[in-house]
């Protein structure tokens, strides 16, 4: 009896705490499915704790996306407050409204703004550091088609960073080593193919798996400050390879627009060679080289075809050619093979005449160690002082070299000649220029009044200016060689060349020093410039300009150079010659 009443009494507590047991597991589910509809409905709703910010999750494309572009444009020291602050390497999400560039990245050197020299690359910097390539890049992105290769890359890219988490758990070995599989066989596919054409066939079938094996590790329960860490670490790769990507293609950017083509390079050759096969030495007019009352033109270059596109479009336009002279200035390199072309092609009733002024035997004190061609400048300005640098406005300023400063010496018995660079088209007729009243200047040119002398006081030192006269261009300049004897100018800019050496920018400094108040501004309607690297200009202007000036890095003789400029310079070219057809010039 006392056996069966104490076995009886308990049964009935336990039961009891079963009882309990089952009500609190039930109370916990229900729990557990309230919370996260409490969370979610509380987010949709907009609550979020303070000091943090909402952020939706993006996904791993739209991460990739992010984190590319940012990578690309990298921002290093953006004003953000410390709650928003992003570290260095970590996309930011598109939600996270970043605020603009302020002064902090800028110093000011006597009231004047200038870029800290440790700028980052990002979008508003880069023109400052890599200059035309970053219009030049902008103006030929391309836009991604091949979406299976964007979409294994993204896969990839997720798997990658969930596989060191589920590698450590034993339970999961059968996941990790189809997850491992997985990402080897897209990894070897990637490494052989950069387009969809490229796939294998079967690519679709191993999308899928790799996209259920994802999924199946989305669904185990692990640690995420681990996938964090190595989300970051993929992004810091990632961030470095495109930085190097990006620099790597500034480079070769810059090695293309000094680079002579391949197809220049071939015409230059074979017309070399076939200056010493021909007998056409005798042909030039020496008594019209030197004669003070026709109209002289000068040129500077080692480029055949662009001095040819200057005389060619200079006589297409010009109403009397007849006294008409052109003298082109070039090296050693070049002199056969232009003077090959020049006599070989006649422009009306304009005579050509090829110098070459490394010669020391013909031209004695006048001469240099090699030829150097007009200096382009890339000059960066705020738009005002309190705007933003990444509104800085770019200026391409194209000065005299120091072969100019020989012209007194090299022609002797001229007392005017203009000056037309290599990377000009003239639309127009030329011969007001020679009846100008220049009112005692030196030099007439296009003046630049947004780059003023001013905004060089930090360079120009101790040297006396006058603070709002304005920069001026080379491209097209008229010059009283009369009038620059008598100055001495040549002597000015060679002391000046001495004391401003060390400078940055000293060839830029020392003309501008040397023509202070000996320049005559023409009339804006002679020359448009900005061909060479400014996407948006007038179409309409163009045309009515007397004068193109391609300044800038984006020359029309090149690939890069801007397609919808390039037909007014294309059309001077003898699309008939030999030469030009053969080494494919014509391009």
């Amino acid at each position: 009896m006392k056996g069966g009443s104490g076995g009886g009494g308990g049964v009935a507590p336990a039961k009891r705490r079963w009882r309990g047991l089952a009500i609190a597991v039930l109370f916990l589910v229900i729990l557990s499915m309230l919370v996260p509809l409490g969370f979610l409905l509380g987010l949709h709703s907009g609550f979020h704790s303070a000091g943090h910010m909402p952020l939706q999750r993006p996904s791993p494309s739209d991460v990739l996306k992010g984190f590319v572009n940012e990578a690309k444009n990298e921002t290093g020291s953006i004003n953000a407050t410390p709650k928003t602050q992003q570290k260095k390497g970590i996309p930011i999400p598109p939600q996270v409204v970043m605020q603009p560039f302020t002064s902090k990245n800028i110093s000011r050197i006597n009231g004047k703004a200038k870029m800290k020299s440790d700028v980052d690359e990002s979008e508003g910097f880069c023109d400052l550091k890599y200059g035309s390539y970053c219009i030049w890049r902008e103006e030929n992105r391309e836009e991604m088609h091949d979406s299976m290769v964007k979409k294994l890359k993204d896969q990839l890219f997720v798997a990658r960073a969930y596989f060191p988490s589920i590698v450590k758990i034993p339970a999961q070995s059968k996941l990790s080593g189809e997850l491992k599989q997985n990402i080897q066989e897209v990894e070897r596919v990637l490494s052989e193919s950069t387009t969809d054409a490229d796939l294998p066939p079967e690519i679709q079938k191993k999308s899928r798996r790799m996209e259920a094996v994802i999924a199946r590790a989305k669904s185990v329960s692990l640690d995420c400050n681990n996938i964090d860490k190595k989300l970051r670490q993929i992004f810091d790769l990632t961030e470095d390879e495109a930085n190097f990507h990006m620099k790597q293609s500034a480079f070769l950017y810059q090695l293309a627009v000094q680079t002579m083509p391949k197809s220049l390079h071939c015409l230059s050759m074979r017309l070399t060679v076939e200056y010493f096969r021909d007998h056409l030495f005798d042909k030039e007019l020496s008594e019209k080289y030197s004669d003070p009352t026709l109209q002289h033109y000068v040129i500077f270059s080692n480029n055949v075809i662009a001095s040819s596109v200057v005389i060619n479009s200079t006589v297409v336009h010009a109403i009397d050619t007849v006294n008409q002279v052109f003298h082109v200035l070039t090296d050693w390199q070049n002199y056969y093979a232009m003077k090959h072309w020049f006599l070989r092609n006649t422009f009306r009733d304009a005579v050509v005449q090829v110098l070459n002024i490394e010669d020391p035997d013909s031209y004695g004190k006048a001469t240099l160690s090699h030829l150097t061609l007009p200096v382009e400048f890339r000059v960066s300005f705020p738009s005002n002082d309190s705007a933003p640098a990444i509104n800085n406005r770019t200026q391409y300023v194209s000065i005299f070299s120091h072969s100019h400063y020989l012209l007194p010496e090299i022609f002797k018995n001229l007392e005017k000649v203009v000056v037309l660079d290599d990377d000009v088209v003239v639309q127009q007729d030329l011969s007001a220029l020679w009846s100008l009243n220049m009112g005692g200047k030196v030099t007439g040119a296009i003046e630049i009044c947004s780059v003023k002398m001013d905004q060089l006081r930090s360079y120009l030192g101790d040297h006396s200016f006058q603070k709002h006269s304005c920069s001026w261009m080379s491209g097209l300049n008229v010059i009283d060689l009369a009038r620059w004897r008598d100055l001495d100018i040549s002597e000015t800019y060679w002391k000046l060349v001495k004391e401003v050496s060390m400078k940055e920018g000293s060839a830029l400094l020392a003309t501008l020093l040397t023509f202070q108040d000996q320049i005559y501004a023409l009339d804006r309607v002679w020359v448009l410039s900005g061909l060479g690297h400014d996407y948006g200009l007038d179409i309409e202007g163009i045309k009515k300009a007397a004068v193109l000036h391609y300044n800038g890095n984006m020359k029309p003789w090149l690939d890069l150079g801007i397609p919808k400029y390039k037909e007014y310079w294309k059309k001077f070219l003898n699309h008939e010659d030999q030469y030009l057809s053969e080494c494919n010039v014509n391009r």
